[in-house]
């Protein structure tokens, strides 16, 4: 076996997720972006495969050629360990643009800062702030 990647699949918005997330994450790139040519399954120009690192974290996505009836679920979610407070409230107000707040960013206990948002993509993101 090889490794282990998390795959996400878009409806037609996978660049310009990538670009979204590469821009806000600080040591993130796009690394590689196959796309669909004319007279293949799908649109062309838009991403067959493409792969992206978030903090060394790979990913690879696309954007699918069938429609589905599903897409992202908050019960599946990227997880931010964030170092400072000025980090996690940039974080939170840049992904929550377009999105919505499944736990407003606040002090739950358990950390000294927490909050998860669904990103205007559907992809379930939190932040955290430890103590």
């Amino acid at each position: 076996m090889g490794k282990v990647t998390p795959f996400l699949m878009f409806q037609g918005k996978a660049e310009e997720a990538m670009d979204y997330y590469t821009s806000l994450i600080e040591g993130s790139e796009i690394t590689s972006i196959i796309r669909y040519g004319a007279n293949q399954t799908g649109e062309e120009g838009s991403v067959m495969q493409a792969t992206f690192s978030l903090k060394g974290q790979e990913f690879m996505c696309l954007d699918s050629n069938i429609k589905h009836e599903f897409t992202f679920t908050p019960s599946f979610s990227l997880f931010i360990t964030c170092d400072s407070e000025e980090e996690i409230d940039s974080l939170y107000e840049n992904f929550i643009q377009g999105g919505q707040a499944l736990m407003a960013l606040g002090d739950y206990g358990f950390s000294k800062k927490f909050g998860w948002i669904v990103d205007r993509f559907g992809v379930s993101w939190q932040f955290n702030l430890p103590f």
